[in-house]
């Protein structure tokens, strides 16, 4: 049953309608400006109309999905913080309080927390979302984090969350995560799929020293050559080095991209999901904006391997879906050039 929802759900991402995206360049082309003049703004309202078939789109119900998970190999030393965090930082985000709280009201986005793995019993916290496939995954320099069936179930729940959300009419998503050690699992999949050496993707995540990153860096390549991921089978990957908000996350990017619902990826763990999601259907890249560029080194190379370019870089590092509520701010932007903006016609403006 699990495997036929993503079979389903793979056949029905196709690239996007170039056709479209080139009539809405034609209208951008008419409006009361030299051609080109805003840039990347009309870069986002052409891709809109292309993603969503639709000539003039609406952007009015956002969402952003802040997947939680802890990691086993938070026990390697890789973070400097506990992983008790984890479940105190989902305490706060449904209390209003973080970071991804502020920022997605600036953006008039809702936030939607949504247990995926944390190692703590809720007991049906009001406003979570349990989803809960694991409570955390295994330590990866011990064994794979999660079965393969554990990964598929993961993928599903994204899977479904955009289903769910796409019937209640929600025209845009974002995603973000939260999981104390998680940038030890997104750099070693950026490794694997990227094919760079594990030292040149592995940043410091919440700000460790020098030999705490020797040892993360170890730490991920002792993980990768006990579990022997490889880059041709992605579900391998998220299985055997990955992580469940990772999983959730590549999930949410299919389920979209099914529905033609553009999908903000926030940074360097997202764009991890972002990417298993990419090796399983490589159209899905047609559906995503890159938030912003992260300050944790491997996200370029993982961007680039996607075939695209961030929106913002504003040395930003935190996650949860902050850059993502920030990035919307300047999509919603482009496509109110493109519907509100006067043409020359309209305008009674001379065109050189």
């Amino acid at each position: 049953m699990m495997e036929s929802i993503l079979n389903r759900t793979l056949a029905a991402i196709v690239p996007v309608d170039q056709v479209l995206e080139a009539k809405a360049q034609a209208r951008l082309d008419r409006l009361t400006k030299p051609l080109g003049s805003l840039g990347r703004l009309e870069e986002f309202a052409r891709r809109l109309v292309a993603i969503t078939e639709n000539s003039s789109p609406v952007l009015d119900k956002k969402v952003i999905f802040t997947f939680a998970g802890d990691h086993g190999v938070a026990d390697e030393g890789v973070s400097l913080f506990p992983k008790e965090v984890t479940r105190q930082m989902v305490m706060n985000f449904l209390a209003g309080g973080a970071g991804i709280n502020v920022l997605a009201r600036h953006a008039n986005a809702e936030v939607v927390v949504v247990d995926i793995g944390v190692d703590y019993d809720f007991n049906g916290l009001a406003g979570l979302l349990d989803k809960k496939v694991v409570r955390g995954t295994k330590n990866i320099v011990r064994g794979p984090a999660l079965t393969r069936k554990e990964a598929v179930r993961c993928i599903k729940v994204g899977i479904e969350l955009a289903n769910e959300y796409g019937a209640k009419g929600c025209t845009m998503f974002g995603t973000g995560e939260m999981g104390i050690g998680n940038t030890t699992p997104a750099s070693a999949i950026a490794a694997v799929l990227t094919g760079r050496p594990v030292s040149e993707v592995t940043g410091r995540g919440t700000g460790i020293n020098n030999a705490a990153w020797e040892n993360k860096v170890r730490v991920i390549e002792i993980a990768i050559e006990k579990n022997g991921p490889v880059r041709n089978d992605p579900l391998g990957v998220l299985a055997k080095i990955g992580g469940a908000e990772i999983g959730g996350i590549a999930g949410l990017c299919l389920g979209a991209a099914a529905r033609r619902i553009p999908v903000v990826v926030d940074g360097f763990i997202s764009t991890a999901g972002a990417l298993i999601a990419h090796r399983l259907a490589p159209w899905v890249s047609d559906y995503l904006f890159a938030a912003h560029n992260s300050v944790e080194i491997g996200h370029g190379h993982m961007l680039a391997s996607l075939g695209l370019k961030p929106i913002l870089d504003l040395d930003l590092r935190l996650g949860e879906g902050t850059g993502a509520a920030l990035a919307m701010l300047m999509i919603e932007a482009g496509l109110k050039i493109y519907k509100e903006m006067a043409t020359f016609d309209e305008a009674k403006v001379s065109k050189a």
